[in-house]
C-alpha cells in the first residue's frame, strides 16, 4: 500500500466523514415520525446513487474483474440495505446517541473478523475487550430513554445495523486497492437501491404527505452522509489499515450527542454513557497490539498513513 502523495488528505477524509456520519444519527431520528424505516433507506439511497453516478461520470468508469463482483454485492446488500433499514427502525425506538453508541461496537466485530478472515493476530486484549465491551452494550440496552421505556429491541436493531457495518468494512478493504473509493461506493449504493426497492410504495406515500423540509433531510442524507461520506470513507481505507480507520469513529458518538442536543434537545439517559464508555475502553483493549508486535508494524506503509 502506497502513501498517499498528500498524507494530510485520508485525515481530511476521515474528519468529512465523522462529521456527516455523527448529523446522520440526528438526521434519521429527526425524520422518524414523517418516512418509515424503508422507505427512508430508499430515497437517501435514490439521491445517493444518482450522485454518485455523476461524479463516476465525471471521471471515467472502470468495469470491476468478476471476481470483485461478490464483495462489491455483499456490501451493498448488508451495508446500504440491512445497515441502512436497520439503523433507521432502531432510532424508532432510541435516541440518536444510544445509537451512536451502540454502532459503536463494530470496531470490535471488526478486529474479530480480521483476525479470522485476514489472519490478523488475535491477541487477549482482543478477548477482554469483547467481554467489557458487551458490558457496555449490556448497560446500554437495560438503560431507559428520556421518556423512561425500556426498548430492548432498538438495542438490538442497532446492533445488526453494527454487524453489517464490520463485515462490510472488511470485504471492502480488498476492493479499494483495485478501485477507486468513489467505484466501490457507488456500485454498492446502487445495489442498496435494488435491495431497498419493495420500499417504493412506502416511499410515494411518504413523501406525498412530507413537508418540503423534511424531504430537504432526505436529499441531505443522500448526497453528504452516503455519497460524500461513504466516498471519503472509502478513500482513507485506502490508505490506512481498516482497523485504524475503525477506531476514528470513536468520535461519532460524542459529535453526535452535541448535535442531538442542540437541534432535537434529546440525549441518551445517564448510564448509556457508562456503557458507552465501556464500549470504547473495550474496542480500544480490542484493538490494542504487543508492544513487540507493534514495534514490527511501526514501519508498515499503511502505519505511516495513518
Amino acid at each position: 500500500m502506497s502513501a498517499p502523495r498528500h498524507p494530510t488528505l485520508p485525515l481530511v477524509a476521515v474528519g468529512v466523514t465523522l462529521l456527516f456520519w455523527s448529523s446522520a444519527f440526528v438526521a434519521i431520528r429527526h425524520l422518524g415520525p414523517s418516512f418509515s424505516p424503508g422507505s427512508l433507506s430508499l430515497g437517501r439511497l435514490l439521491v445517493g446513487s444518482v450522485a454518485l453516478g455523476v461524479m463516476v461520470a465525471l471521471r471515467g468508469f472502470r468495469v470491476p474483474r468478476r471476481r470483485d463482483w461478490p464483495g462489491l454485492v455483499t456490501i451493498g446488500v448488508l451495508w446500504f440495505g440491512v445497515y441502512n433499514v436497520a439503523l433507521n427502525a432502531g432510532e424508532h425506538r432510541v435516541d440518536a446517541g444510544t445509537a451512536a453508541m451502540l454502532i459503536q461496537l463494530s470496531p470490535v466485530l471488526v478486529a474479530v473478523l480480521a483476525a479470522v478472515f485476514l489472519k490478523e493476530r488475535a491477541t487477549l486484549a482482543l478477548g477482554i475487550g469483547l467481554v467489557v465491551a458487551f458490558a457496555g452494550v449490556v448497560l446500554i440496552a437495560t438503560s431507559t430513554s428520556g421518556s423512561g421505556r425500556y426498548d430492548p429491541l432498538g438495542v438490538v436493531l442497532c446492533l445488526v445495523s453494527a454487524a453489517a457495518y464490520a463485515v462490510s468494512l472488511t470485504v471492502q478493504k480488498p476492493l479499494v486497492s483495485r478501485l477507486s473509493g468513489v467505484e466501490v461506493t457507488w456500485i454498492a449504493c446502487t445495489v442498496g437501491v435494488l435491495t431497498c426497492l419493495p420500499f417504493a410504495g412506502d416511499l410515494v406515500h411518504d413523501v406525498s404527505g412530507a413537508s418540503a423540509a423534511d424531504i430537504g433531510w432526505v436529499v441531505f442524507l443522500g448526497l453528504f452522509p452516503t455519497a460524500i461520506a461513504f466516498s471519503t470513507y472509502a478513500y482513507a481505507l485506502s490508505h490506512m489499515s481498516a482497523g485504524n480507520l475503525s477506531v476514528t469513529t470513536y468520535l461519532v458518538p460524542p459529535i453526535t450527542v452535541l448535535l442531538s442536543w442542540a437541534l432535537l434537545s434529546e440525549v441518551p439517559p445517564a448510564m448509556a454513557y457508562v456503557g458507552g464508555a465501556l464500549c470504547l475502553v473495550g474496542v480500544a483493549l480490542a484493538r490494542r497490539k504487543p508492544r513487540k508486535h507493534a514495534d514490527l508494524l511501526a514501519g508498515e506503509p499503511e502505519r505511516v498513513a495513518s
